[in-house]
């Protein structure tokens, strides 16, 4: 069977593809056919060499911490009738390891069985945006007519967040960049969007506030768009600063977070156990089964295809989930 490996860290060109045998279930184990792969940019800056000390990750490796796909062989102590079954499963903890291949062995008790009205492409994508997407918002505890600020609001979490809050019935305000990513905001339920490549943008959420600023923010992007952001956050908010795609999180001053009365989570507050992700993740496809939630897949690669994959999430070309599908 084939996957991709990086060969060594650096550009997406160090993801090269070989051979490997087609693996077999042993003890409590399954056979996965693998459907799609969840496609992170935090799986394009591991590649690049970052994070090495936080995930214990050495190259070379395989990547894709998060599939869907078909059971098609149990071993041992494992019931026969899970052959066939749609399920999600994660290919490893901590750190993503295995993913971009054929077909991989998982733990049989670790499945996340998918929904029959839920698609392998979008059940993948939920893997880990989904997750947590639903964690912030319990966390968040939204209440009717809040303005939320979402940054990020088209990127793979930002489009269930603006969805989720806009269903808890909340005022939300989109934050993206671009007429095409905003347009897409709006179509999610987004009442208010701004620009913020423009100057001035946390201005204009204050304004479109009149003057409150938003009640709770969650920053997907992370360094001075983040910092922004913190400026239009209402006194007594609550601000999740989660992301971190243009430079490190968002760092913001004790002090002035005691002065504000802004209750500040971050990245560490995501951070969840298999028996946590696999009840998010079970709520998360329940939404999307009745139709609650949709996720927007804005492009999908074939497993050889995977540095394409890398380059369009560095970039930015895509607006919406990227996947790998083997």
């Amino acid at each position: 069977m084939k996957v991709i490996e990086a060969a060594k860290f650096g550009g997406p060109d160090v993801l090269v593809p070989r051979d490997e045998p087609e693996p077999t279930a042993g003890p409590g184990e399954v056979v996965m056919r693998v459907a799609a792969v969840d496609t992170l940019f935090v799986d394009t800056r591991i590649r690049s060499g970052w994070g090495r000390e936080i995930f214990g990750i050495t190259a070379p490796y395989i990547p894709g911490g998060g599939i869907s796909g078909e059971v098609v062989e149990v071993g041992d102590g494992v019931p026969q009738d899970l052959i066939g079954s749609r399920v999600l499963a994660y290919t490893s903890d901590p750190g993503p390891s295995g993913g971009y291949a054929e077909q991989l062995v998982v733990a049989g008790d670790a499945l996340i069985p998918v929904p029959d009205e839920v698609g392998l492409d979008q059940a993948a994508s939920l893997i880990h945006d989904g997750v947590t997407g639903m964690r912030l918002m319990e966390t968040a505890a939204i209440k009717p007519g809040e303005r939320v600020l979402v940054v990020g609001a088209t990127g793979g979490m930002g489009i269930l967040l603006v969805q989720l809050a806009h269903a808890a019935g909340a005022q939300v305000i989109a934050a993206a960049r671009g007429a095409e990513k905003l347009a897409l905001a709006r179509d999610l339920g987004a009442d208010i969007t701004v620009d913020y490549s423009e100057p001035g943008w946390a201005d204009r959420v204050l304004e479109a506030t009149g003057g409150h600023g938003a009640d709770v923010v969650f920053d997907g992007v992370g360094a001075e768009i983040g910092r922004a952001a913190f400026d239009a956050t209402a006194p007594g908010g609550r601000f999740s600063a989660h992301g971190a795609t243009i430079g490190g999180f968002t760092e913001l001053d004790p002090q002035e977070l005691q002065r504000r009365r802004v209750t500040l989570r971050g990245i560490a507050d995501v951070q969840l156990d298999l028996d946590e992700r696999r009840r998010l993740a079970t709520a998360a496809l329940a939404e999307v089964a009745a139709g609650r939630l949709k996720p927007v897949i804005g492009k999908t690669y074939p497993l050889t295809d995977a540095p394409a994959a890398h380059s369009a999430i560095e970039n930015r070309t895509v607006i919406g989930k990227i996947l790998i599908l083997p």
